[in-house]
C-alpha cells in the first residue's frame, strides 16, 4: 500500500487507527481539569457551554466604586450569612466564595481564617480592613441571579475578558465541538492494543468542554484526519493529528490562553500522548487584555486551525534525515557539548537504544530519547527543561 493508502485506510477504520503512543511529550493539563470538574461544570456542546456563560454575562454588570465606600453587613439570625453594601445599591449584594477571597486579599486579610468565624465577626474584621486600608478604587463585577452577588473584586485597570468571548472564537473554527467540523472532542487510545478509536460517544466521562463560576476551559482536536510524519520501526506510519486546548477566567482566577500541538493520542483519563512542537500562548488581564485577544490569541487560534501540515511533516522528515552520531563518541559529545550531564547523556542513549532497538543517530532520535526521560521526571521544573531543550534541537533541525 502506498503512504495516501494507509492513512485512507486509517481514516474509513470504524476502530480507529495504530499509534505509538510512547513517543514525544506526555501532557497532563487536560487530564487534571478532567479529574477535577464536577457534573455540573461538564458540557457536551459549544453551543450549551456558550449559552451558560453568555446567560451569566448578560445579567452582570461592572463599575467601580471605592474600597472604603463597602460596607459590611451580617445577619445576627444567620451565623454563616454575609452580605455588602455597594455605593449606589439599593439592596444587599452576597459575596461569593471566590469574590469574598479577593475582598479579604485586598486588605490583607487570611480569607481561610474568616472563612472559620461566625459571619458577624468576620464582617467586623473585614469591615475594619475595608475601612482603615488605604482608600482604592475597584472594579466589581455582580451578576443577577434571584440574588445578586458579588462575583469579582479587581483592580480598576483589569482587562476583562469574557468567558463567552474565547467560546465564540471557537465556534467560528470547531462549530459545536461535535464532528459537525473538522474539530471535536477527542476520542480514545485503547492501551491493550494501540488503537486510538476517534469516534467515541460524547458523554460527561469523555467531553473536554468545561466551565465553573469562575472559569472556562476546552480541548478539542482534528483526530479524523490523521497526518504521516515519517516511520516507526516496524515500517508502519507515525500518525499524529492535531489539537487545541485554551482557558479563561472572566473574575480573575487564571490568564486567558491558549496551547496548539500535534499529538498521537488521548487515553479514556485525558492525558495527551505523543505531543510535539507543543507552543503556548497567555494574557494577562491587564489593561489591554481584550485587545491582546482581539489581535493575538483569537487570529492564532484562527491560523492554527486552518494552517497546513506540511511545515510540521517537513520539521519532523528534516529532524529524521539529519544525521548526527555514527559512533559512541559521537553520541556522547553531540548531548554533552549541548548541556546535559554524564548521566543524563547515558540515560538518553540508553532509551533510545530501548525504545527503537538501536543507539541514536539522527537529531530525531535524540528528541525522542530526551522527552522520554523527561516524562520519567518526577520534578515539574527538570521535566520542562528537557522538554524545552529537546524543541529547541528539533527547531533548529527544521
Amino acid at each position: 500500500m502506498t503512504h495516501v493508502e494507509i492513512l485512507d485506510a486509517a481514516r474509513d477504520r470504524a476502530d480507529g487507527y495504530k499509534v505509538d503512543a510512547s513517543r514525544g511529550q506526555r501532557i497532563g493539563r487536560v487530564s487534571s481539569e478532567w479529574f477535577s470538574r464536577p457534573a455540573d461544570e461538564r458540557y457536551l456542546s459549544l453551543s450549551d457551554l456558550y449559552a451558560t456563560v453568555r446567560s451569566r454575562t448578560e445579567r452582570s454588570r461592572t463599575r467601580t466604586v471605592e474600597s472604603a465606600a463597602i460596607r459590611v453587613e451580617a445577619s445576627r439570625d444567620d451565623a454563616e450569612r454575609l452580605s455588602l453594601m455597594l455605593p449606589g445599591s439599593d439592596a444587599p449584594i452576597a459575596p461569593t466564595h471566590w469574590s469574598f477571597g479577593q475582598l479579604a486579599g485586598l486588605v490583607g486579610a487570611p480569607a481561610a481564617y474568616l472563612r472559620q468565624l461566625p459571619a458577624p465577626l468576620a464582617g467586623i474584621n473585614l469591615q475594619y480592613g475595608l475601612t482603615s486600608h488605604r482608600a482604592e478604587q475597584v472594579k466589581t463585577l455582580e451578576i443577577a441571579d434571584g440574588r445578586v452577588e458579588l462575583r469579582a473584586v479587581t483592580g480598576p485597570d483589569y482587562g476583562r475578558i469574557f468567558d463567552h468571548e474565547l467560546v465564540s472564537a471557537v465556534q467560528r473554527i470547531a462549530g459545536n465541538g461535535t464532528g459537525d467540523t473538522r474539530w471535536k472532542v477527542p476520542g480514545v487510545l485503547d492501551w491493550s492494543t494501540g488503537i486510538y478509536n476517534p469516534r467515541v460517544d460524547i458523554t460527561q466521562d469523555t467531553t473536554t468542554l468545561y466551565a465553573s463560576d469562575r472559569d472556562v476551559f476546552l480541548f478539542l482536536v482534528d483526530d479524523l484526519n490523521p497526518i504521516e510524519a515519517g516511520r516507526l520501526p516496524d515500517g508502519s506510519p507515525d500518525l499524529y493529528f492535531r489539537g487545541f486546548y485554551c482557558w479563561n477566567s472572566e473574575v480573575g482566577a487564571k490568564t486567558l490562553g491558549m496551547a496548539s500541538f500535534y499529538l498521537r493520542a488521548v487515553c479514556q483519563n485525558r492525558n495527551l500522548w505523543g505531543v510535539e512542537d507543543f507552543e503556548e500562548i497567555t494574557i494577562r488581564h491587564s489593561k489591554y487584555a481584550a485587545s491582546r485577544f482581539a489581535h493575538e490569541a483569537a487570529p492564532a487560534l484562527t491560523r492554527f486551525a486552518n494552517s497546513s501540515a506540511i511545515p510540521f511533516v517537513n520539521g519532523i522528515k528534516a529532524a529524521r534525515e539529519k544525521i548526527v552520531a555514527r559512533s559512541d563518541e559521537d553520541r556522547s559529545d553531540f548531548l554533552r557539548k549541548r548541556g546535559f550531564s554524564k548521566g543524563e547523556t547515558a540515560k538518553i542513549i540508553e532509551t533510545v537504544l530501548a525504545e527503537e532497538g538501536r543507539k541514536p543517530e539522527s537529531i530525531f532520535d535524540f528528541v525522542q530519547g530526551i522527552t522520554a526521560v523527561a516524562r520519567d521526571k518526577t520534578q515539574q521544573d527538570a521535566r520542562l527543561d528537557l522538554e524545552a531543550r529537546a524543541k529547541k534541537l528539533l527547531d533548529r533541525a527544521a
